[in-house]
């Protein structure tokens, strides 16, 4: 991925910040034909003495997930909000424009696991993003019938993370002046644009 110094956290828990504040990933890999696949779920983030492990679940028999059966080998990709970001908001003259962004790439080995861990993980799950310990939609409260029947069709994996690059690029390398006036610019924007001044300003 795009690797410069300058584009980089300034410490580790701002990358798993970022993770645990943008839980829907796409997961890529490899099908039997060299070809790349994808998909698009939601994933727990555990941490355990430095080793990051990745929850989730995704439905059977789909292009990705036979393909991730046939090579567990993953990357996961973080991501959020992004912005344009015009040079004519630069104190310095004729360059070009850009983009900023975020996103944290996490390569793994995919684990399928069996029907205890996946009823432990939509469970958990549900409780993470339901809030409501209480809802009619937490596991608890779903009939078995339901539950196996959706089960069925569906499997659960861990990815203990290997690997953890991220890139913060965020007009680190523009000058005082210039940066304040990007994000007094993004401000001015969409829902995107805000997002990524406040990251700026963080």
């Amino acid at each position: 991925m795009y690797d410069i110094s300058y584009f980089k956290a300034s410490n580790h828990q701002e990358v798993i910040d970022f993770m645990q504040a943008n839980p829907f990933v796409t997961i890529c890999g490899v099908d039997a034909s060299g070809l790349p696949v994808a998909t698009h779920v939601p994933v727990l983030i555990k941490i355990e003495n430095d080793v990051v492990t990745l929850s989730g679940h995704m439905m059977r028999k789909q292009d990705h997930s036979n393909a991730f059966e046939l090579n567990n080998n993953v990357l996961v990709i973080f991501s959020a909000p992004s912005a344009f970001v015009s040079a004519s908001w630069y104190t310095t003259k004729n360059m070009g424009s850009t983009w900023n962004y975020q996103t944290v790439h996490a390569r793994g080995k995919m684990e399928i696991k069996d029907q205890s861990h996946l009823r432990q993980l939509l469970t958990n799950l549900t409780l993470h993003f339901e809030k409501d310990a209480d809802s009619p939609t937490q596991v608890k409260n779903l009939s078995e019938e339901y539950m196996q029947q959706n089960m069925k069709a569906i499997f659960s994996f861990d990815i203990v993370v290997s690997d953890l690059q991220h890139v913060f690029k965020l007009s680190q390398n523009r000058d005082e002046a210039s940066h304040a006036n990007i994000q007094a610019e993004l401000e001015k924007g969409d829902a995107p644009c805000k997002y990524m001044a406040a990251a700026m300003k963080r």
